[in-house]
């Protein structure tokens, strides 16, 4: 009771953290008014098989955790992060219009790519800054705002999406070059509207990503790298929930509200179970997640029209509320402050080479087997993952939460 207590009387968050909720929230109206209808526009409109599709989407986002390594790295060698961050949300916001004029998929994968680079560029030091931000206690809490802040913006995205794709008779590029808007938003917010704290002057040291430096990573956040590398195989890319709608026979404009759907319950769980993982033990949060993924899986595997596809993918929501912010908290709480930008660099690197298998695999099955064989493969992993990660929830050893 008294632990309830304190929190109902805690001060607000910091004014850093929410303008770094509301700037995640901007950039992925943006990018999700552009990444909800990108299948169905290179599938339907340009012709790309679905194969390459999975392809696309697994490289360039491996591609984006690849580059969060250095930039995290820079962060921490500089002792400055915002700068880093914007460059990163002004790059996804200038390859915006790139995919409204683009007439084939070298140029379409050239924008994802760029844009990938843009969140590979701002994705550490922003996650680094909002640890600097956050108050000790309360890390959960303020990673899970930025997340719920962050998907409403995925929500929102496809949202408008949709609604643009009825009102303009389904044109891609139309609604591609309004994305342009909430980017541009964006970068202005980050640019403006937050100043980043001093750090205590120090040494200097040598660059985090030499061995003498990345020796000082204690081994509780090894274990949180491996965690979220087995989360990240056993989930492979949304855009297959996406290409899923449109087997099952959706109408092409209402394919986005499949992101809608995930996204609302995404955003609506996150902050509570952001909250929640400041007072629980954080393993059993995350085995939790992975059991609510293998339910996610077998139901788009079974699914035969709305009832189950908004099922499943509430369920992916549900899944991704426990566990993404929970595994930012994480990091920041088991990296020492000096290595938190190489710290998520590292953790998401590791999570981009599981997505590129992940999503490869999933484009494979799709072709080869069929839609439900790449949702029962996907279980399998989340169900293995389960099982591999059993040993470090029973285990009771002191300070691991």
């Amino acid at each position: 009771m008294r632990d309830t207590a304190a929190m109902s009387h805690r001060p607000p968050l910091p004014a850093g953290v929410w303008v770094l909720g509301f700037v995640s929230l901007l950039m992925d109206v943006s990018s999700e008014m552009v990444h909800s209808l990108l299948p169905l526009f290179l599938v339907g409109t340009l012709g790309v098989s679905v194969l390459a599709v999975g392809l696309i989407e697994g490289v360039a986002e491996a591609t984006a955790l690849v580059v969060r390594v250095f930039s995290g790295a820079l962060s921490d060698w500089w002792g400055r992060r915002k700068g880093l961050a914007v460059l990163g949300y002004a790059l996804g916001a200038l390859s915006k219009p790139v995919f409204a004029l683009a007439d084939g998929v070298g140029l379409v994968a050239g924008a994802r790519f760029a844009d990938r680079v843009g969140k590979g560029i701002r994705g550490a030091p922003r996650d680094a800054l909002l640890a600097d931000l956050a108050p000790p206690g309360r890390r959960g809490e303020a990673f899970g705002l930025r997340q719920s802040l962050d998907t409403a913006g995925a929500f929102i995205g496809p949202l408008l999406a949709t609604a643009l794709m009825l009102a303009w008779a389904s044109d891609f590029r139309a609604v591609f070059w309004v994305a342009v808007v909430p980017g541009a938003l964006a970068v202005a917010l980050l640019a403006f509207g937050l100043r980043e704290p001093a750090r205590a002057p120090g040494p200097r040291r040598p660059p985090p990503i030499s061995r003498a430096e990345l020796a000082r990573l204690p081994p509780a956040y090894w274990a949180v790298v491996g965690v979220g590398a087995l989360f990240t195989l056993a989930r492979f890319s949304e855009a297959f929930l996406v290409l899923r709608a449109e087997q099952l026979g959706i109408a092409a404009a209402l394919v986005p509200l499949v992101m809608v759907a995930m996204n609302l319950v995404y955003s609506a769980s996150a902050y509570p179970f952001g909250r929640l993982a400041d007072r629980v033990d954080r393993r059993w949060l995350l085995a939790a997640g992975l059991l609510v993924l293998v339910l996610a899986d077998l139901v788009m595997a079974w699914a035969t029209g709305w009832a189950l596809l908004l099922a499943g993918v509430a369920l992916w929501g549900v899944h991704l509320g426990l566990t993404q912010g929970l595994l930012g908290a994480m990091v920041a709480d088991s990296a020492p402050e000096h290595l938190r930008g190489t710290a998520f660099g590292l953790f998401h690197l590791a999570s981009g080479l599981a997505m590129l298998l992940a999503s490869a695999l999933a484009g494979l099955l799709w072709t080869t087997l069929g839609p439900a064989a790449t949702f029962l493969a996907g279980a399998a992993f989340a169900l293995a993952a389960l099982i591999a990660l059993a040993p470090v929830v029973m285990a009771r050893r002191g300070g691991t939460r």
